[in-house]
């Protein structure tokens, strides 16, 4: 019997990534024309422990940073997304091992400041690791949101 394999596995795991590929045709309309970077999850992951205590990220800036490097039109939403989470239960496993130093992913949000659901302990664990920081939450509608997340956005450079 196969087992499951863990998250650092998944985090681990390359696949031939990074690649520059055309954008394809059904995501030219949202997208527009050029090329887009999958990148590697371990990409993502560096770009995710690179933001400091009180500063925050969010997934369009990590594909911004992504697409800059790899001298790509833009960076591919879908796996950037599901590699930061990759990211995330990667550390919440370091973590659970007794680990201190570990990617730091509540500070990564979705777009408009919106807290992730998808993370390790949900908006609620997510919400209490940005409040020790010196943020503020807010909800709205049924989303949660960082209030000003604007004002403490990291540099990535």
């Amino acid at each position: 019997m196969k087992t499951k394999k863990s998250w650092h596995e998944k985090l681990a795991e390359d696949h031939g990534l990074p690649k520059v590929v055309r954008i394809p045709p059904r995501m030219v309309k949202t997208w527009g024309r050029g090329t887009l970077v999958i990148p590697a999850p371990r990409e993502v992951d560096q770009l995710m422990r690179r933001v400091p205590k009180g500063k925050l990220i969010t997934i369009n800036e990590i594909r911004t940073a992504l697409a800059r490097k790899h001298k790509a039109t833009i960076g591919c939403p879908m796996t950037t997304g599901i590699f930061a989470r990759i990211a995330a239960e990667a550390a919440a496993e370091d973590e659970a091992a007794g680990k201190k130093r570990i990617t730091p992913y509540w500070r990564t949000l979705k777009a408009n400041g919106e807290l992730n659901p998808k993370y390790p302990g949900g908006v609620k664990q997510q919400t209490q690791r940005l409040i020790a920081e010196g943020h503020r939450v807010r909800m709205k509608g049924k989303r949660y949101l960082v209030v000003d997340f604007e004002s403490a956005l990291a540099r990535l450079g």
